[in-house]
């Protein structure tokens, strides 16, 4: 198996975790690939790694089997909307802060590379969705997190009209909005009082970012529903971000048509963890704080 590695250089004892996760792969068998700019970064001699091991991004993604992202979730979501485009499955290693989405830990390494060996993991199917905006001559836009609508550096809300399926639904003066599938229902959407869902759901949830109404509420939508988003502003400009990675600035009004891709994003899922266990470690889900230990006791 070729292990394809995207490392975030800017973690602390990134690049002693790199060396010692590298030379397990190898030790198991594992034929090992890098991005080509690494090669100025790292040491080669000491990681035993030979010149054929750093490639050029295209023939990265083509040859790897699994892409592990080492880092955090910001850096699992830029890998992963690469290794979509591919339809190469991808991990994360977490040395990030949260790693809700990166959910694997430094000393799970060697638990991971024997499921991995022994052939035992699962690739499991997460939504991603597309959006076109309507009269501009762009690619479409791509988002695992969400794609948010937001106003820029405006001071002022925006007004945002929602339609499903051709139907108006309704129109709001809000800061934002923020169009979430069900793995990014835990991201950005959830300090919006968005819904937590379930990855396996075939949903889109809708999210208001700071409403100037009492009755606009987050809403959830079927995945197979085309949603369309027209915003508009008396300011200059009205931005679009994909996973909060991908900036684009479109001039007021703007229209934009929502769905699912029919390509899902494929993820490494392994038995070192689960959803619900991750709901409930790393962001408290269905905990009972009354019971947790205080500094008194």
């Amino acid at each position: 198996m070729i292990i394809g590695i995207v490392v975030n250089l800017t973690k602390e004892n990134v690049y002693t975790i790199l060396e010692d996760f590298i030379s397990k792969l190898q030790a198991n068998e594992f034929q090992v690939l890098l991005f080509d700019e690494l090669q100025t970064d790292l040491n080669i001699s000491k990681m035993k790694l030979k010149k054929s091991s750093f490639v050029k991004e295209n023939l990265f993604f083509k040859k790897s089997d699994v892409v592990i992202s080492i880092g955090g979730d910001g850096t699992m979501l830029a890998t992963s909307i690469k290794a979509h485009a591919y339809n190469k499955p991808v991990l994360g290693l977490n040395l990030g802060k949260l790693g809700f989405l990166a959910e694997i830990n430094i000393n799970q390494i060697d638990s991971l590379i024997d499921e991995l060996k022994k052939g035992v993991h699962q690739i499991e199917d997460r939504m991603i969705i597309e959006g076109s905006c309507i009269g501009h001559n762009m690619e479409k836009l791509y988002a695992i997190n969400d794609i948010v609508i937001d106003k820029a550096g405006w001071p002022k809300m925006i007004e945002i009209t929602i339609e499903v399926d051709d139907e108006y639904v309704t129109k709001f003066s809000a800061d934002g909005l923020i169009i979430a599938t069900p793995t990014g229902s835990t991201g950005y959407s959830i300090s919006a009082d968005g819904p937590i869902v379930n990855p396996k759901a075939n949903v889109i949830t809708l999210s208001p970012i700071c409403p100037h109404s009492l009755s606009i509420r987050p809403i959830v939508l079927n995945g197979d529903q085309k949603i369309k988003i027209t915003a508009d502003s008396l300011h200059k400009e009205i931005q679009v971000n994909c996973d909060g990675q991908r900036v684009f600035a479109f001039k007021p009004p703007l229209s934009l048509i929502i769905n699912k891709s029919d390509n899902p994003l494929k993820l490494v899922h392994t038995s070192l963890t689960s959803y619900f266990k991750t709901l409930r470690k790393k962001l408290l889900w269905g905990i009972d704080l009354r019971n947790l230990p205080t500094e008194n006791n």
